[in-house]
């Protein structure tokens, strides 16, 4: 076996399983939030949990999938109202809320059986905000991540300022 493979292979679950345990993170303040809270933009913020949950799960397909040359699990809609620059429009209907709480964790699955699939052939290399150059699905991956990360931070802030 090379052991290149292999490496990548265990850095690549792992990187997946810190996504996925973040994801649950969020799931819980998507499903534990009230609705008002979710929605509230506090005082010297310029967004909501609402929206920082749904853009993780359209930063993930817009990295993973449409850098690939893939089809995204995710529509258009979903990628103007959540993409990098754009703002909250105050509103979230039941049906969002629901989809959003599925493409958490059906986004995350259906990753990771295209990847063993072998359906990640090419990569359109891109330079993030932060400067990071993404030559490949695997560090696609592995940004997200942090990316998520960065996302969480934010929501934790925005939770100790909502409601007051």
């Amino acid at each position: 076996m090379n052991c290149t493979i292999f490496t990548q292979n265990i850095i690549l679950e792992h990187t997946a399983s810190i996504t996925l345990q973040n994801r649950k993170i969020l799931y819980k303040f998507l499903t534990e939030t009230p609705r008002e809270l979710l929605l509230e933009i506090p005082k010297n913020f310029n967004n909501n949990i609402w929206w920082n949950i749904a853009h993780v799960v359209v930063t993930q397909q817009l990295l993973v999938y449409k850098l690939s040359g893939l089809p995204m699990l995710i529509n258009d809609t979903m990628v103007e109202k959540f993409k990098k620059g754009s703002t909250p429009d105050g509103s979230a209907t039941d049906e969002e809320i629901q989809q959003i709480k599925t493409l958490l964790f059906a986004t995350l699955e259906q990753t990771e059986a295209d990847y063993k699939a072998g359906k990640f052939t090419t990569y359109n290399t891109y330079t993030t905000s932060v400067n990071i150059t993404l030559s490949n699905v695997e560090e696609a991956m592995k940004f997200n991540s942090f990316h998520e990360g960065i996302h969480l931070g934010s929501i934790l802030a925005l939770k100790r300022n909502i409601g007051k």
